[in-house]
């Protein structure tokens, strides 16, 4: 558990949106379910709640307006998802690794969990849905089902008209008949004989009839019919694709079946015959889950490189969702693009994906190496490997080599960013850039001011940096235009270049070799000093920014973080820890460092002027930490701990092994995702109308002059502190429970509670009952001020009648009779 107010791994992006079966346009993605919108492929509501993955969602087969989810922490949700709020959690206990709903079962839903005492073995268990008025209840009550069932919701399919349930796993094929408590088990050869391997990899029930579809390793499919019979049950054979069957689903009448596999082909197959197939290739990657809508119009693929294609029924391409790809090494690292400040890494082969943090979807992929990828092991293919962008994103430097580790082939392209085109351009391509492999680049940082203050230094395997600058074309027939070309090449006693770095102000330049790190300066290139730290290669260096300009940070391989003073040419401190990823905040002296021990990855933060860190956290998540990034926010975001104010301007992401991408946030889930419920009053976020800028407008005029005039400024008590309210206002009528449910609560919400008084109230008190009349001049005071206030009222055609001077003074002694008893009715 995480004590309130402190910093929460959050899964931000990248997660897998084929965890789980897509329901129409609802699809897990790590710790959310998320809502998207076919015609604008937008991402319409995130819905937040579980604390580790979502592994299912369905559909409510009572109500299709709610859906169920279920989560590795034991819980399950039941979520209205038109407004993306919470109606029910159950708790069940154990982790979930599957979720099914029957229509024939109202109060039960059906799960996929390990089994007490054993290893890698599951069972299918029903679990009985607790009826009660709260929102949290405890589901407890467990019914095993089937025993030794596989842990992917692919391995167990209901059957027509929820009469039996089908569980495959490795050879093994099992079904159970709910009426008849029968079980009947069949088996298939383990034998592989002329490459055929008979492992099952999915199953499906047709939707009318007794039949059973299941897919193979060796890319077959087998129709099962007359399984109530252990003997005499018969199957046939379809075979197209030539590896695993990823998927397979029946259409909603059952007589077109679609499959897919890693060829990123869907197949459909009409009357259960080899010969009558449609296709629809050129997918982009392996198709891993396939689902129907409701009204059979639309299917939906989901595939490896984390996209969901929606396609129509007559098998045609109609939209594409992309997140983050999941590349299979991520060489570039993770950096920002200044100019939309989005994430860019590794995308397909030999593209540049253009991440937006926001949608969590992909905004544009440049294609870098410009060579088609052929999808075969062992060859030799170029690659992506190193990226950097200037200061202002005007240009972009990429570097391509291929797989051979002696003789690398080696490009460096200078990319410019066209203003019509919105995009990049190629400008220069530069053949063999080094003699061997290039491990690090980056762009002297100063604003891009002018162009001879833009320079790009690479480090290479060759025992060399090169110092790369525009120059211009020479050809007075030609174009005005720009190429670079290497101005420079240092190196230190021939040893290996690994990093390198520029300090704020473009002045210095620091190069590590192998132990050394050397300080150059920018405009001489003259070496002025060196540091070293045996034993252990530099593995990250970095400058500290702004008021710890003056140092100097860089982490070695052998678990030693250093900080140089570039004043005095001394170590300033040193600390020993296991540093695989240094990054720098751009706004702020702060530097992240995540150390990786003993399987474990934890986060220090620290300013280079002091060698205590201003914030630790150990075990931040589970994977190894890869990589990571600040990415500057738009506005900064108000922390009230002085804890966390290093978050205030910029936002750490960072990357794991298993290609998760996260972030740390202060705030709650509940701040981080407000329900659409809590939305649908008139807020800034909603669409503007010509009614409501005028109303705003003559409000704001209204109150402004009430404050120049001294007029007190009134505030509703009621509508401040009754959430009670709020909340019944602003939540969907259909979610409501009943109205002498609500009655009391919003009775009571609206009874003021009986207060101290405070001392000028007691003061005011005494002065009225002291008060025996009133003046002639209070008098027309009074009258004139109840006149100006009515003049608005006037002009709508009401008239409020004057109070004489007795009825005031009765007014006066009803204002001071105590009304606190009522509070208890």
């Amino acid at each position: 558990m995480v004590s309130a107010g402190a910093l929460r791994v959050v899964r931000c992006g990248g997660s897998a949106l084929c965890g789980a079966r897509a329901v129409y346009l609802l699809c897990a993605s790590g710790d959310f379910v998320k809502v998207y919108s076919v015609s604008t492929e937008e991402t319409l509501r995130l819905m937040g709640g579980h604390a580790d993955l979502v592994t299912g969602i369905r559909l409510n087969p009572q109500n299709h307006m709610q859906l169920y989810s279920s989560s590795l922490d034991g819980t399950i949700k039941l979520w209205d998802f038109m407004d993306g709020i919470p109606i029910k959690t159950f708790t069940v206990g154990c982790r979930l690794l599957a979720l099914y709903t029957l229509a024939s079962a109202e109060d039960s839903v059906f799960a996929v969990i390990p089994k007490k005492g054993e290893r890698d073995t599951f069972q299918l268990v029903s679990v009985k849905l607790t009826k009660g008025a709260g929102q949290d209840l405890e589901a407890k009550e467990l019914s095993v089902i089937l025993d030794g069932v596989g842990a992917s919701m692919k391995h167990i399919a209901f059957g027509r008209e929820d009469a039996y349930v089908v569980s495959v796993k490795d050879v093994n094929l099992q079904v159970y008949f709910f009426k008849r408590k029968l079980l009947n088990r069949f088996s298939l050869s383990t034998v592989k004989t002329k490459g055929g391997d008979n492992r099952f990899s999915c199953v499906v029930c047709h939707p009318t009839e007794d039949c059973i579809a299941t897919g193979h390793a060796d890319g077959k499919i087998r129709l099962w019919r007359n399984f109530h019979h252990r003997k005499e049950y018969t199957y046939s054979t379809l075979h197209w694709h030539h590896d695993i069957v990823m998927d397979l689903t029946f259409s909603i009448e059952g007589t077109r079946l679609l499959s897919g596999g890693v060829e990123a082909v869907l197949v459909q197959w009409h009357n259960e015959s080899s010969c009558q197939k449609d296709f629809l290739p050129r997918l982009g990657s392996p198709i891993e889950y396939i689902s129907m809508s409701s009204d059979g119009a639309l299917c939906c693929t989901l595939h490896a490189d984390n996209r969901i294609t929606i396609i129509n029924s007559n098998l045609r391409f109609s939209r594409s969702i992309q997140g983050l790809i999941k590349s299979r090494d991520v060489k570039t690292g993770l950096v920002v693009d200044p100019r939309t400040k989005a994430l860019v890494l590794n995308g397909e082969p030999g593209h540049l994906q253009f991440y937006s943090l926001q949608t969590d979807q992909q905004l544009f992929s440049l294609d870098i190496v410009q060579r088609q990828y052929i999808h075969q092991a062992g060859l030799r293919q170029s690659d992506l490997v190193k990226v950097a962008f200037s200061a202002q994103g005007t240009w972009l430097a990429t570097v391509e080599e291929s797989e051979e580790v002696t003789d690398p082939e080696l490009q460096l392209k200078l990319w410019f960013f066209s203003e019509e085109t919105q995009s990049f351009k190629l400008n220069t391509r530069i053949n063999t850039p080094h003699d061997n492999h290039i491990t690090d680049m980056c762009f002297r940082d100063m604003g891009e001011l002018g162009d001879d203050s833009l320079i790009l230094v690479t480090t290479g395997r060759d025992c060399v940096f090169k110092v790369w600058v525009m120059v211009e074309d020479t050809d007075p027939e030609a174009q005005p235009s720009v190429s670079w070309t290497c101005d420079f090449v240092g190196s230190y006693h021939n040893y290996q270049a690994t990093n390198c770095c520029f300090s704020e102000d473009g002045s210095l330049l620091a190069v590590s070799f192998e132990e050394t790190v050397t300080v150059w300066d920018s405009l001489t290139w003259d070496l002025k000093c060196t540091f070293c730290h045996p034993p252990g290669n530099i593995r990250n260096i970095c400058f500290g920014r702004l008021t710890c300009s003056k140092y100097l940070i860089g982490a070695t391989d052998y678990g030693f973080l250093c900080c140089w003073n570039l004043l005095t040419c001394a170590l300033e401190w040193s600390a020993y820890l296991n540093i695989v990823v240094l990054q720098p905040d751009p706004l702020s002296e702060h530097i992240a460092a995540v150390s990786w021990l003993s399987k474990e990855s934890s986060l220090f933060v620290f300013k280079p002027n002091e060698p205590r860190p201003i914030y630790i956290q150990r075990n931040l998540c589970k994977e190894k930490i890869l990589l990571a990034a600040f990415v500057p926010r738009d506005e900064p975001e108000v922390i009230s701990s002085e804890k966390y104010l290093w978050l205030r301007k910029s936002q750490l992401f960072f990357l794991t092994d298993t290609q998760e991408l996260m972030t740390l946030s202060t705030k709650s889930l509940e701040e981080r995702l407000t329900p659409s419920s809590k939305q649908l009053a008139v807020e800034e976020s909603l669409p503007v109308t010509p009614l409501s800028l005028l109303l705003g407008k003559h409000r704001h005029q209204q109150a402004q002059e009430d404050i120049e005039l001294g007029k007190p400024v009134v505030h509703n008590k009621q509508e401040q502190a009754s959430p009670a309210v709020k909340e019944l206002l602003h939540t969907p009528a259909h979610v409501l429970p009943s109205a002498s449910f609500l009655c009391t609560i919003f009775i009571n919400s609206l009874l003021i509670s009986k207060e101290k008084k405070g001392a000028e109230e007691v003061a005011d008190e005494i002065e009225m009952e002291s008060e025996k009349a009133e003046d002639d001049s209070d008098e027309e005071y009074v009258t004139a001020m109840e006149q100006e206030d009515t003049s608005h009222m006037e002009l709508l055609g009401e008239m409020t009648c004057k109070l004489s001077k007795s009825q005031e003074k009765e007014l006066r002694k009803i204002r001071k009779t105590d009304y606190s008893w009522i509070s208890a009715f």
